[in-house]
């Protein structure tokens, strides 16, 4: 996925696609120079499972309206990945949850928006009620072997590892 920008955002200036000095073709200011690296986006997310039973969470908003996905959510400029993770489950669930470890890293190519490096811990419930929130429809638990309709292949790729890492 490529973005097109016409403009820097330094100084307004035109940029325009050129190679680089590491061998690959960027957005380049014509006036000042800036390389604009469209660079993928992180997010955070949890992995919830209880008595054989994921976590998911329906979006409430485009893209993938209606489908689930794992609590998670982009990464704000200030905060720590991890802290992201239990942002995003406490505003998408109603769930305070403390994180166990890393489970993994994926890439997402299919979302619109952006590209997206998806980091998932393992986690479990700390506090809270289970209850949609902020861009959730519903919040619920489904078995590991009959999850709801998935929004985005990093969920699907996070759900076979799972699956592989619990067999």
């Amino acid at each position: 996925m490529s973005r097109d920008y016409a403009y820097c955002p330094r100084c307004g200036g035109s940029l325009n696609r050129r190679p680089t000095a590491e061998g690959r073709e960027r957005l380049v200011c014509t006036k000042c120079a800036f390389v604009l690296y469209e660079n993928p986006v992180p997010a955070a997310g949890i992995i919830v499972i209880n008595q054989k039973r994921l976590l998911w969470v329906q979006r409430r908003f485009a893209p993938r309206k209606g489908l689930w996905t794992l609590p998670a959510g982009f990464v704000e400029w200030d905060e720590h990945v991890e802290e992201c993770a239990v942002r995003e489950a406490q505003e998408e669930t109603g769930l305070e949850v403390k994180v166990e470890r890393l489970f993994g890293a994926y890439m997402a190519f299919d979302d619109p928006r952006t590209r997206v490096v998806l980091l998932l811990y393992v986690a479990h419930i700390a506090g809270g009620k289970l209850t949609p929130g902020d861009d959730a429809i519903d919040a619920r638990y489904f078995p590991l072997d009959a999850p709801p309709p998935i929004a985005f292949r990093a969920h699907e790729q996070a759900l076979a590892d799972i699956h592989r890492d619990l067999s």
